[in-house]
């Protein structure tokens, strides 16, 4: 289906309306009127691009400031922006991949964070035995931050239990828990104090940060060491006037993620459990594991994210919440997943 405008919390379709309960917008900031105003704002000061290498002779300050607030959100030491989250996973893979002996995957990552080779983390619901053995090794693992048809961040507890001659590079693909996970957002990685040699987060922040770009976050020395590579250099960076905003917009990010936590408390605090529905009021997803569930909602003239990951997979049925639903519009989604 096709529509002529952003799919906010209402859309048309064939001159009707429907509620919309899709997409990735979960602080609902493409069309926040505040939002927008500091966007126009920076394109005006910063233009609607800047095609240039980040190493040129002359340095946006847009960069520091936006890069600064991100390292300080995230509380990592450092954070760098590139012009796509799939860019920032495929920069990371390809700078550790020199410094690693074996990669090894926990779950169905997204594909920015894959590598041919990648072992399963475990193997018959036990860490693979390589894990365990006494070899001394460099292994990296990859995992995403909230697993695709999971609503609570990654279990990783399971890094207590491999042999610390086993030095760990721990990447965490946030895209679906920056900006939602942890205090105002900050997602999971400042959280995460299991024995690691380093530590790694890439995110898009198309999704609840509703900018285009990206962003890695890690230590100083592994970012400088990403700034180095040749992909890094001659590219040209995520849009400063994006980037500029992101530091421009931190009160709005607050306020919105608080919208956000108190939509999903009400629901929480009116929806009937049940098995046909996967939810935590902590994750603005709601999976649906009844197609009967699907129709219904289209019915009652609610659409949500209905589409396939890959070619073969089962369709990914989901509900996404947004900070713009209003009361009245979860009140109308909860009243049909209640009647199931």
């Amino acid at each position: 289906m096709k529509v002529e405008k952003f799919p906010d919390r209402v859309i048309e379709i064939d001159q009707e309306q429907y509620l919309y309960f899709g997409g990735t917008a979960y602080l609902g900031l493409p069309t926040n009127k505040a939002f927008q105003n500091l966007v126009v704002k920076n394109i005006l000061n910063w233009g609607t691009t800047y095609g240039s290498s980040r190493t040129a002779n002359i340095k946006l300050r847009a960069y520091d400031e936006g890069e600064t607030f991100l390292a300080s959100h995230i509380s990592s030491e450092s954070a760098v922006t590139v012009s796509s989250g799939m860019l920032a996973g495929k920069l990371v893979i390809d700078l550790i991949k020199k410094q690693t002996d074996c990669f090894f995957h926990l779950n169905d990552t997204h594909n920015a964070i894959r590598i041919e080779n990648s072992l399963p983390l475990f193997v018959n619901e036990q860490l693979n035995e390589r894990l365990l053995d006494s070899k001394w090794e460099k292994i990296a693992i990859l995992t995403d931050g909230v697993p695709s048809f999971e609503t609570k961040p990654v279990d990783l507890s399971f890094l207590e239990q491999i042999p610390s001659h086993k030095e760990i590079t721990l990447l965490i693909d946030e895209s679906h828990s920056f900006g939602i996970l942890g205090k105002n957002g900050c997602g999971i990685y400042s959280s995460i104090q299991y024995p690691v040699k380093r530590k790694i987060m890439v995110s898009s922040l198309g999704k609840a940060f509703g900018l285009t770009g990206g962003v890695i976050a890690s230590d100083l020395k592994f970012i400088n060491e990403i700034k180095e590579l040749e992909t890094f250099t001659s590219a040209a960076g995520m849009n400063p006037a994006f980037v500029q905003t992101l530091s421009d917009a931190a009160e709005i990010y607050t306020l919105q993620h608080k919208k956000l936590l108190d939509n999903l408390e009400y629901i929480d605090s009116i929806l009937i459990k049940n098995n046909y529905l996967k939810f935590d009021k902590t994750y603005p997803l709601i999976y649906l594991l009844s197609n009967e569930l699907v129709e219904k909602l289209n019915q009652e003239k609610i659409v949500i994210a209905s589409f396939k990951y890959t070619k073969d997979a089962e369709p990914l049925n989901r509900i996404v919440i947004t900070a713009n639903h209003l009361k009245e519009d979860l009140d109308k989604l909860v009243q049909v997943l209640n009647h199931k």
